[in-house]
């Protein structure tokens, strides 16, 4: 399977989640007329791609606070100069020449995590 292929595969999965999504919030009676994003908002719901968002960051946050174990994570490379503008965690920023890693976890959640304060990034957490 080649990059072009992958890349496709990964369309064609959200945007038949999406579709799903779009279907199920018809089901409630009220709504079904309502446009896509205003049932979403009625029912609290965040959109598709807030929450892969959101998934990501989560996802960073548990690698670089070594709460996964670092030989299955991925790896991702720092940003090692110490006066850096933003979060003590800032990841360095690749350019990739083919789509599959374009659209990476590692590619993509750079330019997001490395935006976001000090105060985000360093929130403690507790270890179950």
């Amino acid at each position: 399977m080649n990059s072009t292929q992958i890349v496709l595969i990964n369309r064609v999965i959200s945007k038949n989640l999406k579709k799903f999504l779009k279907r199920a919030t018809k089901l409630v009676i009220n709504f079904k007329t309502m446009p896509y994003k205003d049932r979403l908002m009625h029912l609290n719901l965040p959109t598709l791609k807030y929450r892969r968002l959101r998934g990501d960051m989560i996802e960073v946050f548990k690698i670089t606070h070594n709460i996964y174990d670092s030989e299955v994570s991925p790896n991702l490379r720092y940003y090692t100069k110490s006066n850096t503008i933003g979060n003590k965690y800032k990841l360095l920023n690749h350019t990739f020449l083919y789509g599959l890693r374009k659209y990476s976890f590692s590619a993509r959640i750079v330019n997001i995590w490395n935006s976001l304060p000090n105060t985000v990034v360093d929130v403690p957490y507790f270890l179950e």
